[in-house]
């Protein structure tokens, strides 16, 4: 089993940027459409940021967990969450496949 991880959509908040955020180097490298498989290691080019965020679900679908918070999603092997950079959050679709 690996976790397939979907760069579903990118959202940009200037105002918020403008009004409190510093200049960033690189501030996102995400593409929407952009795919990455793992096994439990962070896929090459993952931001460590999201990362951190989409470990603990990645684990649990890895381990035959789903469902979570209840009835959440139609497909009980996945997660639909955010990272949580509150500039440019990025939404990842998480599904539990075969290899």
């Amino acid at each position: 089993m690996k976790v397939r991880i979907t760069v579903m959509k990118k959202a940009h908040y200037a105002d918020l940027q403008k009004e409190y955020e510093l200049p960033q180097e690189i501030p996102c490298n995400m593409r929407t459409g952009q795919i990455f498989y793992t096994h439990g290691e962070r896929p090459d080019g993952m931001c460590d940021s999201a990362w951190q965020t989409l470990l603990p679900f990645v684990e649990q679908l890895l381990a035959g967990g789903g469902k979570f918070y209840g009835e959440w999603m139609k497909n009980p092997k996945s997660a639909m969450l955010s990272c949580n950079d509150g500039f440019r959050p990025v939404s990842f679709l998480l599904e539990a496949i075969d290899d």
